[in-house]
């Protein structure tokens, strides 16, 4: 059967055997893990991780590719769940609830829909241990981007506000099939246990960080000034001449908090 890539699914095979060997030490899958990949094109980090778990369901959302995996001996011989499903639409529950632990997520996300996956995943985080996912370079320093980082913005704030996220190792076009044109990084994402921020209402820190970055060039009392006087950001020890890239996720949701209890602005 010949092997057709499809641009609308941003397919890229990884083929450099020394960074698939460093992946999957990264990972470190162990016998009695759940792992869950998605996206297993031919299954150039699934056959490999074989060797250490075979708790391995993978999710295709290519026809082509789903038929080419039930027809790997090593695939079939291991028991491998294969799932024909685009995973935007999969219901992890379905498999949380089949093991009874938490799982573990991998694999090679299309670079054009990466951050909506980590998103839709977002709604399971409680029942999932972690997640190591190659992406976009670019958009994986913006995940990890800290205060006073050119990167560091709303998708900065919204992903670490629930997990420990760290870049990993770079991985350069030519370790793919066929070649993209940007570099990939690896990134590890563990879902808090027990989360260090004090937030209790999504919506309010939503609002806030979106305004401020909206206009980053601003200083917060006039990005901010419909939502919040120079006097109550003086009063809760926020500097109100800083830009949005300087405040922290800690002072995001003391704004929040607060914007929460004033709510008579929205």
């Amino acid at each position: 059967m010949k092997i057709f890539f499809k641009k609308k699914y941003g397919q890229h095979i990884l083929v450099n055997r020394k960074i698939i060997k460093q992946i999957i030490s990264f990972i470190n899958p162990k016998y009695y893990h759940i792992m869950v990949e998605i996206g297993p094109g031919l299954g150039a980090l699934t056959i490999p991780i074989i060797n250490y778990n075979k708790n391995i369901s993978i999710i295709e959302i290519d026809q082509n590719f789903v038929n080419l995996l039930k027809k790997n001996k090593i695939l079939m011989d291991s028991n491998v769940n294969i799932i024909l499903n685009n995973v935007l639409n999969f219901d992890f529950l379905i498999l949380i609830k089949k093991y009874k632990k938490r799982i573990r997520i991998f694999g090679s996300l299309p670079y054009n829909i990466s951050i909506t996956i980590i998103f839709y995943l977002f709604k399971y985080l409680y029942n999932i241990k972690d997640m190591n996912f190659i992406m976009q370079k670019e958009v994986v320093n913006c995940l990890t981007a800290h205060p006073g980082e050119k990167n560091y913005g709303c998708l900065s704030i919204m992903t670490q506000l629930f997990c420990k996220i760290k870049s990993l190792i770079e991985i350069k076009p030519n370790s793919f099939f066929p070649k993209p044109k940007i570099f990939s990084t690896m990134v590890y994402m563990r879902p808090y246990i027990n989360n260090p921020y004090n937030f209790k209402n999504i919506f309010f820190l939503t609002k806030i960080i979106k305004q401020a970055f909206s206009m980053r060039r601003k200083i917060l009392r006039n990005s901010l000034r419909n939502l919040f006087s120079i006097e109550e950001l003086n009063y809760l020890g926020i500097d109100h001449k800083i830009r949005a890239e300087n405040v922290s996720i800690s002072e995001y949701c003391q704004l929040a908090h607060w914007l929460e209890l004033n709510n008579k602005r929205l």
